[in-house]
């Protein structure tokens, strides 16, 4: 099963695709994908719905597709979290996790244009396993009760300016991390019980060169520590997103040259989907 969003921007409509590839209207149950639906067992509720036949099969052809979550309250994101990618960057793994923001309004499709941003010179590609907080997070003590805090994964691309973000920001990572588009997600929210988040395949191209090409088990903190660890300093809320870390293989390693406009990205996740964008100016 897997959650959608459809329709242009801002008046994407709720969908649910089936196991058997059919797209069923969603809004007799919830007018949005949002941190309400989520918290108010949305998911549950859908699978019972489409087991009881009670949500209509819609065409969506055609349709442009929205980012699965709809206004994030808070974007939270995880530096350096694969071993090699921490190699690559010139860093020993860190000892506990880095930990940054994007503003929510990063957020956009899986499809839609990213902006180069005016004055970069070194925006750069990161695909990522994304966690839609489902219930909330605070003082998690054991990784059974982290893992019941998730709704669901997605794809993500943490897009990143890299100049903005190590050599203009004075070690403020966000600076690079907030541009208007930099945080495509989706296609789909895949419920967190049908997903194992330890053992992903994450795939990245550009114009259609292969870049990172890693799993998960290469995280140097699990999903469930990430939780664990940022329920003692933040609450996670229902409909947050977290975005776990990028393998290696972007420009930052200075193995591949960076973005520019005109550029295209693809990035996959096992299971989740793929997604693919062109870049434009700003």
């Amino acid at each position: 099963m897997e959650l959608l969003r459809l329709g242009a921007v801002g008046e994407e409509r709720p969908y649910v695709r089936a196991a058997d590839g059919t797209v069923h209207d969603l809004s007799p149950l919830t007018a949005d994908i949002d941190g309400d639906f989520l918290a108010s067992d949305g998911i549950a509720r859908t699978r019972a719905a489409l087991d009881a036949g009670e949500l209509l099969a819609a065409d969506v052809a055609g349709l442009r597709v929205g980012a699965p979550i709809a206004r994030p309250g808070a974007v939270v994101c995880i530096g350096m979290n694969y071993a090699a990618h921490a190699a690559e960057s010139g860093s020993e793994p860190p000892k506990q996790p880095i930990v940054f923001f994007k503003h929510p309004s990063t957020v956009v499709g899986p499809d839609d244009e990213v902006l180069v941003p005016r004055g970069s010179t070194k925006t750069d590609w990161e695909v990522e396993l994304a966690v839609i907080i489902g219930k909330q997070a605070r003082y998690v003590e054991t990784d059974e009760e982290a893992l019941a805090c998730i709704a669901g994964y997605a794809v993500s691309n943490d897009v990143s300016e890299r100049a903005f973000q190590i050599e203009q920001s004075g070690g403020q990572w966000s600076k690079g991390k907030c541009c208007e588009t930099f945080n495509p997600l989706g296609p789909a929210l895949v419920p967190a019980d049908e997903v194992d988040p330890d053992n992903l395949a994450l795939k990245s191209w550009v114009n259609g060169e292969a870049r990172q090409d890693s799993n998960t088990r290469d995280m140097v903190f699990s999903v469930a520590a990430l939780i664990r660890d940022l329920s003692q300093y933040m609450v996670l809320s229902p409909g947050d997103i977290l975005n776990t870390g990028t393998p290696e293989g972007v420009a930052l390693s200075g193995r591949f040259p960076y973005l520019a406009p005109g550029d295209t990205m693809e990035l996959e996740i096992q299971g989740l989907g793929k997604q693919k964008q062109s870049l434009g100016k700003a």
